[in-house]
């Protein structure tokens, strides 16, 4: 069967990964409101092509702070890839090293940090961290992905508690005996007797995060620290005033609160919040070339993907990711021509129709 378009990866997922499985990668939190409405909401913006612009050659190159990529599209931090395909993040460093963009590795990865970085070594990544109850696992890990080479930390700010999931609390979701979060391998031996959530002892995260911990997070690293899961302008306000060199606007492929905005949806604010100073991300809901267009429209410098990568690994690995990455890249490069940009530098608001709701 041909793999046309994203879509065509997600049907493949659904049928060939276990129920659990898919269950944990779909899930929402409660009613899955924000989870659909991440999707909707690109349906909803219309977009104003100009033409007669002389596409004949275009350029989808951009740089996310200071390095160039292929295109503006990255992998986001998503769980435990081995339960998509056996090589797990090994495959998505792979992939994402042969189309030259951003992976941002997540904490809870089924290969370690290390096997990551040997398996990719000119990959382009960031780190995803949580903050831990023990502030010196949170810091071990930020000195081992320097050492490596990763280029950002990426810290995740919408979890003090894991949303309410209803799928994986109706499957018992556990990682399988033969894969772990190999970042703490053997870090929670002794603890292993209570209870576990998502591969490590439950109460773990530290739901004490604030502000502050952003400064101690820059006080221990020379990396440039983003801030992931933003999704109002007094938030974006306090990101900028505390330093951070980006923030990932996102509410968590809506895994955690349901009811807040789509992330395409709490774009706008954001982005005239921040005017300029600080680079703005956005993840949640791109499946299309044009989605991708439109998060640029909107002021985004870069989108990351979270489920279709897994998605693309579930359907064939490395090669199966590449050819996720591969369809965005051409879907956008299309967009983009159709509605007369030929560089990313092109793209801007007029390209958007505010539809009169």
């Amino acid at each position: 069967m041909a793999m046309v378009c994203l879509t065509d990866f997600e049907e493949y997922a659904k049928e060939h990964l276990s129920k659990a499985t898919w269950d944990y990668y779909a899930a929402g939190a409660d009613e899955c409101c924000t989870r659909d409405d991440n999707l909707l909401a690109y349906k909803r913006i219309r977009l104003r092509p100009r033409i007669l612009r002389d596409v004949s050659v275009s350029d989808t190159r951009t740089t996310v702070q200071g390095t160039e990529i292929s295109f503006p599209v990255g992998i986001a931090p998503t769980a435990f890839h081995c339960l998509a395909w056996h090589e797990g993040e090994v495959a998505t460093a792979r992939a994402t090293e042969a189309l030259n963009t951003c992976y941002i590795t997540s904490t809870y990865s089924t290969c370690s940090v290390e096997e990551i970085a040997a398996a990719a070594p000119n990959g382009y990544r960031w780190f995803q961290l949580y903050v831990y109850r023990d502030r010196k696992l949170s810091e071990q890990i930020v000195h081992r992905v320097e050492g490596l080479g990763y280029k950002a930390l990426v810290l995740t700010v919408d979890v003090p508690y894991t949303g309410k999931r209803r799928d994986d609390i109706r499957n018992q979701f556990k990682l399988p005996p033969h894969l772990k979060v190999k970042n703490f391998d053997g870090v929670f031996q002794q603890e292993t007797a209570g209870a576990e959530e998502y591969g490590i002892p439950a109460n773990t995260l530290d739901p004490s995060i604030s502000w502050k911990d952003v400064y101690w997070l820059q006080s221990i690293t020379r990396l440039p620290v983003i801030i992931k899961g933003i999704l109002t302008k007094e938030d974006a306000e306090l990101a900028v005033e505390h330093g951070v060199s980006g923030i990932i606007v996102s509410n968590h492929g809506g895994r955690q609160l349901d009811g807040g905005p789509a992330s395409i949806d709490a774009l706008s604010e954001i982005v005239d919040t921040v005017q300029g100073r600080i680079e703005v991300y956005l993840d949640g809901g791109i499946r299309t070339g044009s989605d991708v267009l439109k998060a640029l429209a909107l002021g985004a410098k870069c989108v990351f993907i979270g489920r279709p990568a897994v998605w693309g690994l579930a359907y064939k690995g490395e090669e199966g990711l590449r050819e996720v990455l591969q369809i965005l890249n051409d879907e956008f490069r299309l967009s983009m021509a159709l509605s007369g940009c030929r560089n990313v530098a092109e793209i801007n608001r007029n390209l958007i129709q505010f539809s009169k709701l």
